[in-house]
């Protein structure tokens, strides 16, 4: 199904400058990760880098001018292209919350006065991390190329991801490691929480190249 509305996307130039713009915002939403969970992470958080503010504001740009383009392009059309126009908004819209939650996370190092570490959860964390990051390439190239096997494969074997999420903030509400401070708890459950979120969405990116629009961020349903 996807691939149908890529080849509608591309044979109309409003639709392929916005279907051109969303993988844009992916790149940008991948690039304020990457720099997000660093000054989190890695530094000392004496200097948040703005320019995560900026793109934050560059990515909401993007989605109205993607709306209005689609809107625009149904409106001249007719009723028989809304089905393709509202997939690609609802892949903008999936974007643009993945740059909600990195500007969160960035929030959450400005407050936090140190490196923020996982203790006990450190290795559960990191695992979180390198799967985040990976979804993010694969999610990527899975849209580009329609590749529905690719696609499926992705959501099936990275399930674990928001489980395991779940398991550790629940972890530290069960206070499992007493040398996590009260403050450091919080903030970490607030990073895995928006970890999952981050993972949800881009999730939900993938069930696009394998799911019809009322199925968009479900489970790919089993073949009878």
């Amino acid at each position: 199904m996807l691939r149908e509305f890529i080849n509608i996307w591309k044979s109309d130039n409003l639709l392929k400058q916005a279907w051109d713009e969303s993988f844009e915002m992916l790149d940008i939403d991948q690039e304020m990760f990457l720099e997000a969970v660093r000054i989190l992470r890695e530094s000392d958080h004496t200097q948040v880098d703005q320019e995560i503010r900026r793109k934050d504001k560059m990515i909401n740009r993007y989605e109205q001018d993607v709306r209005r383009k689609v809107m625009t392009h149904c409106t001249l059309q007719g009723p028989n292209e809304l089905p393709s126009g509202m997939v690609l908004v609802s892949i903008v819209i999936d974007i643009e919350r993945i740059g909600d939650f990195c500007k969160n996370i960035v929030d959450l190092a400005v407050t936090f006065p140190r490196q923020l570490q996982g203790g006990t959860f450190e290795e559960d964390v990191q695992q979180i991390e390198k799967a985040v990051k990976y979804s993010f390439v694969q999610t990527k190239t899975c849209l580009e190329s329609s590749d529905g096997a690719a696609a499926l494969q992705l959501l099936q074997e990275y399930r674990w991801v928001n489980r395991l999420c779940e398991e550790c903030v629940m972890g530290l509400i069960h206070e499992k490691d007493k040398e996590i401070r009260p403050g450091e708890a919080v903030a970490l459950a607030l990073y895995l929480r928006w970890l999952k979120r981050i993972n949800a969405h881009l999730r939900n990116i993938a069930s696009s190249v394998v799911n019809p629009f009322d199925r968009l961020g479900f489970k790919p349903k089993k073949k009878p």
